[in-house]
């Protein structure tokens, strides 16, 4: 148990360090005498605006993000037995995207862009299980090469509909591809549902050790196979399409965070699955803070500083595991 407790909790004291950091920094930064002041219920009317309406929303939304992409790339490497498998692989962030941008080009705003980013991603999830299901079983082969092929699709759709937008609208759709936290303020779902899937993952963690070995192990040892690929289909779909519905497409958490934590903690899943969650919301945590007080008090799509944070330890990754 305490091969388990140790590093998750050295990870929480690492993901409560980064909230700190990103409640005080900013265009203009706060003491943390003052961050203490406004969390406790005092602090003057100002740096209360500033902390609990403004920044700590968004490091909540930045948090939840991270671990729910985290989290559906460490399951998605499951199901589909590739290490370059990511959350948005089956084409979940194309169909996020075209929902997203159709609202956009509507000319409306707010929850109806969530929802139909997320009602976007759903239907991409429909469409890639429905054709690799076809008239019989999928495979994990089949099933990627749908995904791949869907999210080109998907990738064609939203290269028309940006050729044929209006020009005022341009920057705000590129913002929201390239994932966006300015306008994330509803953090309390996304981290209700990242809690709730670590909390089922650890019953399930010897399963998916097992069944990450090949379908044909888990069966003989006893796994029911098909349920538990679609219970990780279905649950790496859901988180998916929560975090695109957050933050637009943000790449690259899902599937350098997984990579890490196996390389330092190995490959249980009942210590993955949470580990992840905290990880890959600390980093994304850091990278939203970067993204807002590099060329303060403009603000760079946190997209952005993960591609730049993601490639170099990937390539560092995979040299180290040659």
């Amino acid at each position: 148990m305490r091969r388990l407790t140790l590093p998750l909790a050295l990870l929480l004291a690492a993901s409560l360090a980064a909230m700190g950091l990103s409640a005080s920094v900013g265009s203009a930064n706060l003491a943390l005498g003052e961050l203490w002041a406004v969390l406790s219920g005092g602090g003057d009317a100002l740096s209360r605006t500033l902390i609990l309406e403004l920044r700590l929303p968004r490091s909540l939304s930045a948090f939840a993000t991270g671990g729910l992409l985290a989290v559906a790339g460490a399951l998605m490497q499951v199901l589909l037995r590739n290490p370059l498998a990511d959350p948005y692989v089956l084409g979940l962030s194309g169909g996020a995207a075209v929902g997203a941008l159709a609202a956009m080009l509507a000319g409306l705003g707010g929850m109806v862009i969530s929802g139909s980013a997320f009602a976007g991603a759903l239907l991409s999830t429909l469409l890639v299980f429905g054709l690799a299901h076809g008239t019989g079983s999928w495979t994990p082969s089949r099933l990627l090469l749908t995904g791949v092929v869907v999210a080109a699709g998907w990738g064609a759709v939203v290269t028309l509909m940006l050729a044929l937008s209006p020009a005022e609208r341009l920057p705000g759709m590129l913002y929201w591809l390239m994932g966006d936290l300015a306008y994330a303020r509803t953090p309390m779902p996304s981290l209700l549902v990242l809690a709730l899937v670590c909390l089922l993952g650890f019953p399930l963690g010897r399963s998916l050790n097992v069944l990450a070995r090949g379908p044909m192990q888990a069966a003989a040892l006893g796994v029911a196979v098909r349920p538990l690929e679609w219970t990780i289909y279905v649950t790496a779909s859901l988180l998916t399409a929560m975090a695109v519905t957050t933050a637009g497409s943000i790449g690259f958490v899902g599937l350098v965070v997984p990579h890490m934590l196996r390389l330092v903690l190995g490959n249980d899943q009942r210590l993955i699955l949470p580990a992840c969650a905290l990880a890959g919301g600390t980093l994304l945590v850091l990278a939203d803070t970067l993204a807002r007080t590099v060329i303060a008090p403009e603000q760079l799509p946190v997209g952005v500083i993960t591609a730049l944070i993601g490639v170099p330890t990937f390539l560092y990754l995979l040299y180290r595991s040659r």
